[in-house]
This record gives structure tokens, sequence and C-alpha cells, in this order.
């Protein structure tokens, strides 16, 4: 195809992004979330702001640097023009954010729940905050002059900073007073009802105090964000230093990198503005003025101050996962999976029968060997554990822990630390390849034989995500998918990438050529042909343009998309046959799914892999079929049910905008619908009747469907 053309049907990934973001930040404006949710969908929207400007920004910052000129190839723009776009772009984006913080405010305030600020305060609470500030504050404050003999500091990356413009004999100069990471993000006041007041905005107001032999000209809190963007294979590497001892090195590097962009919370002079730009080699257009909190993370435990009778109202409903209703909670599992896949599906259903599979396996005779590939691990986890038992009991346990799982690099350094002490086998991947897949392979002697049972999942092996994140895992005992991934374990402990596997798509060599193929297949079909995608994000060049092929000749492709989409659906003769939704609610879409074709017909599969380049040519991925009957009609289910999604589904229109589904009828909501599926499924069936035939139909129904099960 022509590069001319390539450019009608995508657009750029970070444009994309942003409109996600967006979308996050339109739930917290949404009337039918509680108050305290809209609230966390607001800090989540400055969560995610920041974590963008770290590694996307950043990533283009640098490449923006470079003698050799990079265009990209969905826009043919440069490095620096994507960044103006995107500088643009964020305007109209803090703008919004100011008006629903407002908003959410004075909600609070209606709810008897208030944020203060120093002036608002009465007699009591100012005696309070002020005894506060002299007897815990004061004594581990570092303000700093900026003069001749002390120069400009070094700002931390999303430290806040209060900078004053001061004057004394003459002569201005520029003050710091950092605000500690080590004080509490806010102060409860000793009043009815929740009443708070900001650290940071206390020490705002007493900053005169700390800095009284100067004159105060003015004062803002600010922050910088600084590239976060580190890869560990680019940096120099002794080959007698231990790897973890190098990733340690990256981490602490990485606060002090080349800021891209500074927050100004309140009114600075645009000299003071044009002077800090200086120093910290910004531009005018990377400074971003905020009215509210530029940290809004001590919005998470505003619900934990809540009185009991406060919490129904305001928060939305506490959700229990249920322990998969497929099973039989008192049997061992190994045995239920010898009769049939399990399949559960996060955060609806619990992790626990996978977390009781490694607890039973590292007590069991039988188990020669457990491995398994971690991304990113709990603070605290029984999965972990459970590894660390099994070694313990003497079983051969492999652990191929990514160490450059992004801002998880510390977690994961501990728990090597941890795994390799009780004995585990610990390996760290590869140079320039991140192993992402999320793969545990059981291996048991039965009768004199090898016997495999292989998990396989879209999600990390996370017991606290599991609960936030939709995710499915699967468990099988089907042998020629145990010998893939048997296989896959030791191609990847002999640094073998290029593996050949029966039924496991694996990439960086495989997975999208034989994702193309199922693709092909359904070409092949014509107006007969369908694909269904669930993914995170779809950026990979080659991906979109045979998706767009596809549509071409006439096969359906939906797609669930929950981030960004590079694809543009919907344009006439490239991309009418393409539908994107996404779905943004109280859970994290994180789920990938893979469908080539109709009921029986279809292969079908779940994945780690996303549709990235990072995913497809730079990351260790599995993606599994699903074979038995009950989880792929498990499968099919949540896929019908995505799609009635009427409540909280977007569609993504061929000028890149997100628009509410215009789907008549009632409202269907699949997250609520998943919730009480799960819900009912638990509870025993309601007779037939009050007839007596009816009652003993109904216990022996119940009866020989628990045995099958």
């Amino acid at each position: 195809m022509d590069s001319q053309i390539h450019t009608v049907y995508t657009q750029d990934r970070e444009l994309s992004w942003l409109r996600f973001n967006q979308r996050v930040l339109e739930e917290a404006m949404d009337e039918s979330v509680p108050l305290i949710e809209r609230l966390k969908f607001a800090a989540i929207f400055s969560d995610n702001l920041d974590e963008f400007f770290m590694i996307r920004v950043g990533s283009l910052h640098d490449m923006s640097l470079l003698k050799q000129t990079h265009i990209d190839n969905k826009t043919g723009k440069t490095p620096s023009e994507q960044l103006a776009d995107i500088f643009q772009a964020l305007i109209p984006l803090y703008e919004q954010r100011d008006r629903v913080l407002r908003e959410l405010e004075t909600r609070c305030r209606a709810c008897n729940i208030c944020r203060l600020g120093f002036d608002e305060l009465d007699e009591r609470a100012k005696k309070q905050v002020l005894y506060w500030f002299e007897s815990e504050a004061r004594a581990i404050l570092s303000p700093q002059i900026v003069d001749l003999h002390n120069p400009f500091p070094h700002l931390p990356n999303k430290g806040l900073n209060i900078i004053l413009s001061l004057k004394r004999d003459g002569k201005t100069l520029l003050g710091i007073l950092p605000v500690p990471d080590s004080l509490p993000p806010f102060l409860r006041l000793a009043e009815g009802g929740i009443h708070y007041i900001l650290t940071q905005d206390v020490l705002l107001a007493l900053a005169d105090q700390v800095f009284d032999q100067y004159t105060v000209e003015e004062k803002a809190i600010v922050c910088v964000t600084r590239n976060a963007d580190i890869a560990p294979e680019d940096e120099a590497y002794d080959v007698e230093m231990d790897f973890r001892q190098h990733m340690r090195k990256i981490v602490k590097k990485r606060t002090r990198l080349a800021p891209v962009r500074l927050e100004v919370q309140g009114q600075l002079a645009e000299k003071t503005v044009q002077d800090l730009c200086r120093r910290l080699s910004l531009a005018p257009e990377q400074v971003f003025n905020t009215e509210f909190p530029i940290h809004l993370n001590y919005l998470f435990s505003l619900g934990d101050l809540l009185p009991k009778e406060s919490v129904a109202a305001l928060c939305d409903p506490p959700y229990t996962p249920r322990f998969s209703p497929a099973l039989a909670k008192p049997e061992r599992i190994l045995p239920q999976l010898e009769r049939q896949d399990i399949l559960l599906f996060y955060p609806y259903e619990s992790m626990e029968p996978f977390l009781r599979l490694l607890t039973e396996s590292a007590a069991d005779p039988g188990v020669l060997s457990i491995k398994i590939t971690i991304y990113r691990l709990a603070a605290r986890s029984r999965l972990a554990e459970a590894l660390c038992a099994a070694a313990e009991n003497g079983k051969q346990v492999v652990v191929l822990m990514e160490l450059r799982a992004r801002f998880d690099e510390q977690n994961n350094i501990q728990w090597a630390e941890r795994l390799e002490e009780a004995g585990c086998t610990i390996l760290y991947g590869f140079e320039g390849i991140k192993v992402h897949s999320k793969v545990c392979l059981i291996t048991r002697r039965e009768h004199g034989k090898i016997r495999y049972y292989t998990q396989v999942g879209t999600g990390n092996y996370n017991e606290k995500t599991a609960r936030q994140y939709t995710d499915l895992c699967l468990i099988t005992a089907n042998q020629a998918i145990g010998a893939d991934a048997a296989l896959l374990f030791q191609n990847m402990a002999t640094g073998n990438l290029n593996g050949s596997y029966r039924r496991l798509l694996v990439s960086p060599f495989a997975l999208r050529n034989r994702v193309c193929a199922c693709i092909d297949r359904e070409i092949e079909k014509g107006e007969d042909g369908y694909i269904f995608l669930k993914l995170n994000s779809l950026t990979d060049r080659t991906m979109i343009d045979k998706l767009a092929q596809a549509s071409q000749a006439g096969v359906e492709v939906v797609m669930n998309i929950r981030g960004i989409c590079c694809l543009l659906p919907g344009i006439q003769g490239l991309t009418d046959h393409i539908r994107v939704f996404s779905i943004v609610g109280r859970y994290l879409e994180h789920s990938r799914i893979y469908c080539f074709g109709r009921d029986g017909d279809a292969q079908l599969y779940i994945s780690s892999a996303d549709f990235m380049t990072r995913n497809t040519e730079r990351r260790v991925e599995v993606a599994c079929p699903v074979l038995d009957g009950r989880a792929r009609a498990r499968v099919f289910h949540i896929i019908r049910q995505l799609q009635k999604d009427n409540v909280k589904a977007r569609e993504l229109g061929p000028d890149g905008t997100w628009r509410r589904k215009k789907d008549a009828g009632p409202p269907f909501h699949c997250q609520q619908a998943f919730q009480l599926e799960e819900y009912r499924i638990e509870r025993p069936q309601k007779p037939l009747g009050n007839t007596l035939p009816g009652w003993i139909f109904s216990r022996f129904f119940g009866i020989f469907r628990r045995r099958r099960e």
C-alpha cells in the first residue's frame, strides 16, 4: 500500500492515548459513579498523565535530540512535531481537570468532606495546625536560597517544592522549600465531619515564617516531571556486576534525568517562570498551570475516613471475588484439572484456585518442578511464598524474573533475592528483550510417566491487581500445550528465542506472523470472515495494515480496545468493516482475547500480548489456544457481553474521537453484569416449583451437575 494511504486510516499513538485518559477523566464527571469513586478517577487521570510524561514524552524528547530524524510511520511526523501536538492537546485537558475537581470539591463539601485552605481555618483548627508545624514539621524542613554561593539545586522527579520570590536589601532572590516525603500528605482537623488540610498548603502558608529574614513577594507550588524512559541495555554494564546491582543503579539514575514538564499550582510572575524554565532547560509550552493540587494520591485514602453509614452512599458497593463456581471447593485442584480445563475470570473470580494449585504442588511428592515467568508481583505475595515453599521442599523451582518491569524494578529485585535464598533458580531474561508472558508449568511424575499442568494468563501474578483488573487465567492438563510450555522454558534458559511451537503463539519471532496467518484465513472467507480482538492497545503497523486488508475483503472486524488505537475505523473503502469500542469502568479492562472465525470453527486465544510493536518485536509474549469446550463457551459469552455494553462503552469514529454508543434498548453495563452472573452461579438453583416432583428434579440435577464438574 502507498505510504500516503497509510496515514488516512491511522492516527498518532500519543494523541490516541490522551483521548483514552480523557475518558478516565470523564468517569470523574459521571453522575452515576459514587462521589468518592469519582475522586479516584480524577487521581488516576493525574497518575496516568505523570507516567505518560515520564515515558512517552521522555522517549520522544530523546528522539528529538538525535541527529538522524525519526519519522512516525502512522502520522509522518517528526518527534518534535509530535511533542508540539501533545503540548497543545494538554491545555484543554488541564482546564477540564480543574473544572472537574472544582465540581467534586463542591459536592464533597455538601457531604461535610472539606479540604480547607489555611485562610479558612477557625481559631481551633489554626492552633492545631500551628502546633503540628512547630512540633513535627519545621525540624525536618530544608529551605534553600539560590544565589552566587548556592547554585540552583536538583529538583527530584515528581517532588513538590514551594518556590518563592524573596527580597532583601533591594535584591531579589529565589527561595525553595521542598515538601518532605516523610510528612503525611494531609493533616486531619479535629472538627466534625472529614475536614483536612494538605501538608503542602500548610507549608505554603507558613513559608513566610521559614524565610522570615526576607520579604516574600510571591510563592507557589511547583513539580518537575523527569524523563524516566531508561533502557537498561543502553547503559554501561560491567560484566562482573550482578544484574540486580545494575538495575539498582538504573532505578537510582531515573530520578536525575532531564526534565520534561513543569507544573505550577498557584500564581508565579512570568519572569519567575522564565527563570525556572532556563534553569531546567524547559520550553514555555512544557509549563502547565493548575488551580488544584498537583498530586492527588491523597484522594485514595479519603474513603477510609468515612463513617460506615456514608460508605454505601459515597463508594462503590464492596465486591469480593468468588471462588470459581466450576470447582468443588473442598476437593484438591489437580484432580479437577484432569477432568476439565479451569478458566478463571478476574476480578469476578478470585485467584484462589491457582494459588491453591501452587500450594498443593509445593507439598505434592509427585511434583518434580515448577517453572514460571514473573513480570510484576504484589509487595506481599502468596504466590511467591508458595514458590519458596516448593524450593524448600526440594522441588526444582525456576523463576524467570523480569527486573525491568517499569516502576516495579525495586520490588522485583527484592523478590528475586528472597526466592534465590529459598533455593529457587532465578533467570533474568535477555538483552534488549523483556519477558512479559504469564506462563507457569508444573511437571509431575504419575505412574512412571511425566505429566504437564500449564497455566497461561493475560495478567500479572499480582494478588492485588487481580482484584482490580479484568484478566483471564487458563489452567490446563492438555499435554500438547504443556509440551510447548516445557520447550519454551528450555529455550528461554538457553537463550533461544526463535523456538518452534505447535500450540502456543510466541513472540518475538512467531506471534505476529501466526496472527497474520489467522487473519489471512478469515480474508479467504470474504464476507463470511469474522475477527474479534480484545486488546489494551493497537499500534503495530503490520497488524494495522493486515486488519485494514481484512476489512477491504469484507471481513467483519470488531475490536474492544481500552487504550491506544492507531487504526481509524469506518473509513470508506479502507476500514469500513471495522468497529472499535472501548470500556472504561470500575475495573481496568486488561485481558487480551483473539478470536478468528465464528462458533466451533473459531480459532480462540487468550494472550499477554497487545498488538504493539514492543510486544511483537521486543518481548517474549505467549498466546494460548482455548480448546476445552466449557472454557471456550465461557470466553464466547464474555465476548458477547462486552459487545452488549451501552453504558460504559464508547465507539471510535473515523476522526479519532470517542462517542457513546447509540444502541437503543435497556442500559447494559457488562462489568456489573459479570458481577451478578458470578453471584447467581454460586447460589443453588431455585426449585422448579413448590411441588415435590419439582423439588426432587432440582436436587437430582444439582447433584448430577456437581459430579460432572
